[in-house]
């Protein structure tokens, strides 16, 4: 688990940062079943000026590297990771591409790209790609997961989400989520389902394969969603959001998760969100993904008007109840 390092001249987070990310490159995952038209909106953000010196990392399942043959007229700065998905190959692949992305940069050899965006295979779980930026200290200090964003298919979706376990995962692991085909379906359906499993994800709909390309750039506002109802999924999967109105002490949060992640951190699937911190002007931006916590971030200014620490949790076969009482006992014992 992370600790504090002070500064004597910054927070108790090292240096403040107007945004999460700060300089580091900020990467978006972009994921969605087979078929969905990641591709297509892909090749559409692209197009546009905010999609301007990107560099996109593609992993497809099969021999023929399709979607990067379509991708790659749109980027010079693409590259393909070998055919399979990445929670089927080692993710130090995905870990060399990266490095080797910056290397590249450095050397002149690559433009001066200000994003990435992964486009996972349409077979993948998106847990092993998030797992990466907190493993890797190096990766951690020149990337930052900026969002996770889902396609999700108006004709087909629901029937997928039905049989496909991964394709559930990735809705609910989603900060946003892109209905795509509503010309064939208008995908009232899907948007029920998706809710169902992702109360705390914004959903939109892609019109003729475009979207607002701020979709790609700017984070989801997941922990900022009011929800707090506990929500139970098809496999055992459960969403909730842990909120709190008066300041944290930094060490109870701390304890409690470290706690929670000796006990079940494999169950964690992911947790994100801001918290109010004594002592810090600002939030603190916390993210887990099982075992591994990334660095907590001290922002200069709330994003909101809400001052008050609100936490995403994604668990599976963990409760909120079970959650809220571990921290109140670290809290009672920390008095």
């Amino acid at each position: 688990m992370s600790e504090i390092f002070p500064s004597t001249n910054a927070g108790p987070f090292g240096r403040r940062l107007k945004r999460a990310r700060g300089a580091k490159v900020p990467v978006t995952v972009l994921t969605g079943f087979l078929g969905a038209g990641k591709t297509t909106l892909l090749k559409h953000f692209l197009e546009t000026p905010e999609g301007a010196g990107t560099a996109v990392v593609i992993n497809e399942f099969g021999a023929t590297p399709i979607d990067d043959a379509l991708v790659r007229a749109s980027t010079d700065e693409t590259v393909l990771i070998g055919n399979g998905c990445l929670c089927c190959v080692a993710r130090s692949d995905l870990q060399e591409t990266l490095r080797g992305l910056l290397i590249e940069r450095e050397r002149g050899e690559l433009p001066d790209f200000k994003r990435i965006v992964i486009e996972t295979s349409g077979l993948a779980d998106p847990s092993p790609i998030l797992q990466t930026f907190a493993t890797d200290r190096a990766l951690g200090n020149a990337f930052y997961l900026d969002l996770v964003l889902t396609v999700a298919d108006a004709a087909t979706g629901v029937a997928t989400l039905e049989w496909s376990p991964e394709a559930r995962k990735q809705a609910i692991l989603a900060d946003r989520i892109i209905v795509t085909k509503t010309d064939i379906d208008g995908g009232e359906a899907l948007r029920a389902r998706l809710r169902a499993l992702n109360a705390n994800a914004e959903i939109l709909d892609a019109v003729s394969g475009a979207i607002d390309p701020k979709c790609f750039t700017e984070p989801g506002d997941g922990a900022r969603n009011p929800f707090v109802a506990e929500a139970e999924h098809s496999d055992g999967i459960a969403s909730f959001v842990l909120t709190q109105e008066s300041p944290m002490a930094w060490n109870v949060w701390l304890r409690a998760m470290d706690t929670l992640m000796a006990m079940r951190g494999g169950d964690l699937l992911r947790v994100k969100g801001f918290l109010s911190v004594e002592g810090c002007a600002g939030p603190v931006v916390v993210q887990f993904v099982q075992h591994l916590a990334h660095p907590p971030v001290e922002l200069t200014a709330w994003p909101d008007d809400s001052r008050h620490s609100r936490v995403v949790f994604i668990t599976r076969g963990v409760m909120e109840k079970q959650v809220k009482e571990l921290f109140e006992a670290v809290k009672a014992l920390a008095l």
